[in-house]
């Protein structure tokens, strides 16, 4: 019998659940480095340093927290940032973008697990809107001349040459974004976590199942383009943040579902590079709602089928209805008007938070 639920155990504080995190990260990292050397190390390094001193500043002005950059936060959102970029990404971007993520992402929603929307994506959109001529580029993503290390063929002995070759490439192919290249180590980051008790089976287990599943019935019909190494390492570290997913189980289970049938709408509907990240910031901003519909019911309490079943019908027409906006406002290059809004409804909401606060200190 635990006598002091108060206390928390250690290995569930925030610094051990972030430092989990890191530890699944540093191999991707590692991969990055053997591709692309200090390419990948500089921009990991200024997104890393601007998110912490950014963290540091504004959680210090703010909230008169000055060691809130040690619970480790600011590094992960400044590295799942860095993962989602081209190496040739100029550093001056890739710290506008970290500087974004933390003040945009995370302090002005409160701070530490109080944020709507995943952190490193919102940076990354605002990265893609306000430098749209920069990460919309092709020529970003010709790195070919760059790579430090090429493919290697890591079975030698195997008779039949593509299975080989695709096996290889499991393991290592630098091509796409810094976090792509080993979806082997991005697999054993998910596996680490997930024994870990960091994530969960059902978000992940979910996102990949529809999307596939879409792809099989509908995919046929056109050419799909996307990265399934990217699809793989969103799932994995982006889609199962816990303050922007929901709180339980069959919440869970909707919301991954959901990421992966929106995933797969977009990629039919021609958006490259930032389909992923549109989904899990779309569904993010349902998530409360997921949780309240999902929840368990009270002990005793009997459940209303139709009225739930309402519910969730209701739900899926909203967020299919958002989709079909953002599909229309990208192809118009008019997401630009969806982050000012963003912009000053958070700066509003932290505003009317702090005189709630002043008004009502205890």
């Amino acid at each position: 019998m635990n006598l002091h639920p108060f206390i928390k155990a250690p290995r569930n504080t925030t610094q051990a659940i972030m430092l989990d995190v890191i530890v699944a990260l540093i191999p991707i990292a590692m991969a990055s480095y053997l591709a692309y050397g200090t390419l990948a190390l500089t921009l990991l390094g200024t997104a890393i340093t601007t998110a912490v001193v950014t963290d540091l500043l504004f959680s210090g002005i703010l909230f008169g927290n000055w060691k809130t950059p040690l619970d480790g936060t600011s590094v992960i959102t400044a590295m799942l940032l860095t993962f989602t970029i081209s190496p040739l990404t100029p550093w001056f971007v890739v710290a506008f973008g970290a500087a974004a993520a933390i003040l945009f992402g995370k302090i002005l929603w409160g701070g530490l697990g109080k944020n709507r929307f995943n952190p490193a994506l919102v940076g990354r959109e605002f990265m893609a809107s306000v430098f749209p001529s920069i990460l919309g580029a092709s020529s970003i993503w010709a790195t070919t001349s760059f790579i430090n290390l090429p493919a290697q063929d890591f079975f030698t002995g195997a008779a039949n040459e593509p299975v080989k070759t695709y096996l290889s490439s499991l393991l290592y192919n630098p091509s796409g974004a810094l976090g792509e290249y080993s979806t082997f180590l991005i697999v054993l980051g998910g596996l680490y976590l997930t024994l870990r008790k960091r994530i969960s089976w059902h978000i992940p287990t979910m996102l990949l199942g529809v999307f596939a599943i879409s792809c099989v019935v509908i995919g046929d019909t056109v050419n799909l383009e996307y990265s399934f190494a990217g699809l793989l390492f969103g799932t994995i570290f982006m889609a199962t943040d816990m303050p922007s997913s929901p709180n339980n189980a069959p919440g869970k289970i909707y919301y991954g579902a959901m990421i992966g049938l929106v995933t797969f709408i977009l990629v039919w509907s021609g958006v490259k590079f930032s389909y992923l990240s549109y989904s899990i910031l779309i569904l993010n901003g349902f998530s409360s709602i997921i949780s309240e519909v999902f929840k368990p019911n009270p002990w005793g309490e009997t459940n209303n089928r139709l009225q739930k079943s309402e519910k969730i019908a209701l739900l899926t027409i909203a967020i299919l209805g958002v989709t079909f906006a953002v599909i229309y406002l990208h192809e118009n290059h008019a997401l630009i008007y969806v982050l000012v809004v963003y912009i000053l409804y958070v700066v509003l909401k932290y505003a009317s938070d702090f005189r709630h606060k002043l008004k009502y200190p205890i």
